[in-house]
């Protein structure tokens, strides 16, 4: 079970066994210990001394986000105690072969459920210019499996990734004010729920990593850097369509979420964290470089295949579009009926959920690197 706790100004407190989120004297939720796995806090959310002895004795995933779902950080548990297993992956991520061959698996899955979100639009549009985007990104499966470095590799997922973000719009049943992918800030709610979620998702594939003793921060398809968990980068790849995109569209084509409604957008009285964000994407446009902040989930995308470039942002046009405090409820509560979801899961043919799937996953590269497996197998959208 994960908890998210949302309320602004609510505490977590310790009492006997149990904690309790309370907001005054009222009590909220009881959470008990045994049955939780992580707990998400929001914003503006006090934990008690005695509570936060509580989640670090019993390990629990303690994450802090902002209230509008940027990360913060989280507690920091003891380290894998397998150490040969993290000596030998140092080693492997040195090895070339093995390390193209993860990249090129991670690519191939994530170009294979990017085509297959198109192809499912498309049977509902009939939409030529949709068949011919998903032609060239299955036609980018062929030559990525073909590319003999990793910068190659690279460029067919940015490549990829622009022909689908440049067609995503058309799977929306109303215009939600959707362009292009704009991470910081989010200029319009398609982009405000894609960063939220995103975001979950990110932390979720960190906790099964975590799970399995690998070290999150050395990768291959994103390259190591300061402060950057790429594994965690490398192996959501291929949930980035399959849990989060999908969702997206059932959101608003479901009327779950109202662009009317749901969103409010940021003024010049917002917090300072929309002024950094407005910033970050000022700086990003005028081509700057920043540090790679652990929920930018960053995926590449090469011009040549994007949309038509925009003219820069004015100071109006950057302000941040927020989901509201209610409607963030309800995008938690969808994500996490899209994690227990059940699926066929076909490494093992029988039935898994979404979330046990990203534990399976990373248990599977695992054993790629002891040397158990010799191919990743990743996770396609049917």
């Amino acid at each position: 079970m994960r908890i998210y706790v949302t309320t602004q100004g609510a505490s977590i407190v310790k009492e006997d066994k149990h904690l309790l989120v309370k907001c005054g004297n009222d009590v909220h939720r009881t959470i008990f210990v045994h049955k939780v796995s992580q707990v998400v806090l929001c914003g503006n959310i006090t934990l008690t001394p005695p509570a936060r002895n509580v989640l670090l004795r019993n390990s629990i995933d303690t994450v802090f986000l902002t209230r509008n779902g940027r990360y913060l950080g989280r507690f920091a548990q003891y380290e894998p105690k397998n150490i040969d297993l993290r000596r030998r992956q140092f080693r492997m991520a040195e090895e070339p072969a093995f390390a193209l061959g993860i990249a090129q698996a991670i690519v191939a899955g994530k170009l294979a459920n990017l085509a297959t979100v198109l192809m499912r639009i498309h049977r509902k549009l009939r939409n030529q210019r949709l068949a011919e985007q998903t032609r060239q990104i299955r036609g980018m499966i062929a030559q990525s499996a073909t590319a003999d470095n990793m910068d190659a590799l690279r460029g067919y997922e940015g490549q990829g990734s622009a022909l689908y973000f440049a067609v995503f719009n058309l799977g929306f049943d109303q215009d939600q004010g959707f362009v292009k992918r704009v991470r910081r800030p989010p200029t319009d709610p398609v982009n405000a729920v894609l960063s939220l979620l995103y975001t979950f998702l990110y932390n979720q594939v960190y906790s099964a990593i975590r799970q399995v003793h690998l070290d999150p921060y050395l990768g291959h398809l994103h390259t190591p850097d300061y402060g950057r968990c790429s594994l965690v980068l490398d192996l959501m790849e291929e949930f980035r369509p399959v849990i989060v995109d999908t969702l997206v569209f059932a959101l608003f084509n479901m009327g779950i979420l109202k662009k009317g409604e749901d969103f409010i957008t940021g003024d010049d009285s917002e917090t300072e964290e929309n002024e950094e964000d407005a910033a970050r994407a000022l700086a990003q446009q005028a081509g700057e470089s920043g540090n790679e902040l652990f929920d930018t989930a960053v995926q590449r995308m090469e011009e040549r295949f994007s949309m038509p470039a925009l003219p820069p942002l004015s100071a109006t046009a950057r302000r941040p579009v927020l989901l509201r405090p209610e409607a963030m409820k309800k995008v938690i509560a969808q994500f996490e009926r899209k994690l227990a979801t059940s699926f066929t899961y076909e490494p093992e043919d029988r039935k898994i959920t979404y979330s046990e799937a990203m534990l399976r996953q990373a248990r599977q590269y695992r054993r790629c690197v002891e040397g158990s497996q010799s191919v990743y197998t990743p996770l396609l959208l049917r």
